[in-house]
């Protein structure tokens, strides 16, 4: 035996003896039938799971890893860790039990897995997933269900496209033969067409369904939306209302939400567009969005139109998007995107699951009651999505504010100085499911917007220079409250 023992290993032949002699000094543990560790402080379970696959190999030498532990890569709840091999008995341990069938060896698609193993290739993965479930009194199925397989299938079409889903039908094809599940492979390549669209299939999932009948979602960013709706339905919100708001609120609107975007003029310049409708020979595309962005948010009628059903939502969100952007046609103005799109770490929804993304998250906002949480939800629900090639944040945040205008409520501005608080708020609930940031952020928002006195322009203007709303967070200034 070695001086330094393994954290964990198991015993053979040609170790008994010595074992002995050390589980008698006290240097060894016994973790089970044969396994031992020299790591005498840390529990056993906790050791099992850090060498969970070292462990299986020595046991069992040569199996492969199939059922519903070859798709999800790890041992099941309960600890059940399912495998093809020539041994027969199930072995117990702390936190792992070792199930091993009968069943086809390696093929030479499966991959050698941590030294003594074979991983399942994907395409044998689900063929021997769909075999018929045998449910085990009390113990958790060796294989996942048919909704389970479904939304993983989903998944990959999400992740890899069209062409990985008949990747997968055409691997499995081929060795359905080998492992005699030619029902099974006809079971696999009637899903995969419902999923691409070319075959009708009753399908048992909710993205299943929802990718036959044409409208896709984003089963991730749908729950994202669930946590945030059930944070808002279960605090109180604030209820602000301006009757003082004027010309000044929209065009410092527009303003500011443009300049969040990286279309920066000084305030003179805006009004000169705006005002005047002079647009810089240099700059005509920029002067377009902060006017088509001014069009609308001051056009009170167009601002009190709340979408009541999903249908509703889809066409005013696309009308606004239009307004917004018609000065930029390569943009495509009023129509979803059809490339991928990305700010920093953050990939937004799929091309192909925008509208039904957006579509299930429009059901959960009609479940809220105050005008503050509807805003903020279709804020966040717009920008999450990003269901254009451009203009997202402008549309998201117009959306926020016809929800408050339509109940007399005080809009919502983000100053130059608050964007980083804004922008923070929203990843923060992107990356992490932090929903407080982002109610405190707009909550203060809010409630600064309520005390500007927007019944003339110059006098706004003099408050937002003095509350530091023009001004760079990176000087150590702060938004301060009038």
């Amino acid at each position: 035996m070695p001086k330094m023992l393994p954290e964990v290993f198991v015993s053979h032949a040609g170790l008994t003896s010595k074992v002995s002699k050390e589980l008698k000094k006290g240097k060894l543990r016994k973790l089970g039938s044969r396994v031992y560790t020299s790591n005498l402080a840390e529990k056993a379970e906790v050791l099992i799971k850090r060498h969970t696959w070292h462990i299986v190999g020595e046991l069992f030498p040569k199996s492969v890893i199939v059922d519903r532990t070859a798709l999800e890569h790890r041992p099941a709840s309960d600890g059940s860790v399912f495998i093809v091999s020539k041994k027969k008995r199930t072995v117990t341990l702390p936190g792992l039990r070792i199930y091993p069938r009968k069943g086809h060896g390696p093929l030479k698609e499966d991959k050698p897995f941590m030294g003594k193993l074979y991983l399942s290739c994907p395409a044998r993965a689900f063929l021997e997933n769909l075999c018929p479930r045998r449910l085990r009194k009390g113990k958790i199925s060796r294989t996942l269900s048919r909704q389970e397989i479904e939304e993983r299938l989903e998944m990959l079409l999400q992740r890899a496209g069209m062409d990985a889903l008949q990747n997968l039908r055409d691997d499995a094809r081929a060795i359905c033969s080998k492992l005699k599940l030619k029902k099974e492979f006809k079971i696999l390549d009637a899903l995969i067409g419902a999923l691409l669209g070319t075959r009708k299939v009753r399908m048992s999932s909710a993205v299943g369904r929802a990718r036959a009948r044409g409208l896709p979602y984003d089963p991730k960013r749908l729950d994202l939306f669930q946590k945030f709706y059930e944070i808002l339905a279960g605090n109180p919100t604030p209820e602000r209302t301006n009757p003082k708001a004027r010309s000044a609120l929209p065009f410092f609107e527009a303003y500011f939400s443009n300049f969040i975007e990286g279309t920066e003029f000084t305030v003179e310049e805006a009004a000169d567009i705006i005002f005047e409708g002079k647009i810089p020979k240099n700059r005509p595309e920029d002067a377009h969005d902060i006017l088509g962005t001014y069009q609308l948010v001051s056009d009170t009628r167009e601002m009190k139109k709340c979408p009541r059903t999903e249908e509703e939502f889809i066409a005013l969100l696309k009308k606004r998007h239009a307004l917004i952007m018609q000065g930029r046609p390569e943009m495509h103005p009023g129509q979803f995107k059809t490339e991928p799109n990305r700010a920093g770490a953050t990939l937004f929804v799929a091309p192909d699951l925008v509208e039904g993304t957006l579509r299930k998250g429009f059901q959960w906002m009609q479940g809220l009651n105050t005008p503050f949480q509807k805003a903020i939800y279709i804020m966040f629900l717009v920008a999450e999505v990003h269901p254009f090639a451009d203009g997202n944040g402008r549309c998201a945040r117009i959306m926020m504010n016809a929800e408050l205008i339509a109940e007399e409520q005080s809009r919502i501005i983000i100053p130059i100085i608050f964007r980083d608080d804004y922008l923070t708020a929203l990843r923060a609930l992107t990356h992490q499911g932090r929903a407080k940031p982002l109610i405190r952020a707009l909550d203060f928002a809010q409630k600064y917007t309520s005390l500007i006195d927007w019944s003339d322009f110059k006098k706004a203007h003099k408050m937002l220079i003095k509350t530091h709303a023009f001004e760079d967070e990176l000087k150590g200034h702060r938004l301060v409250l009038p």
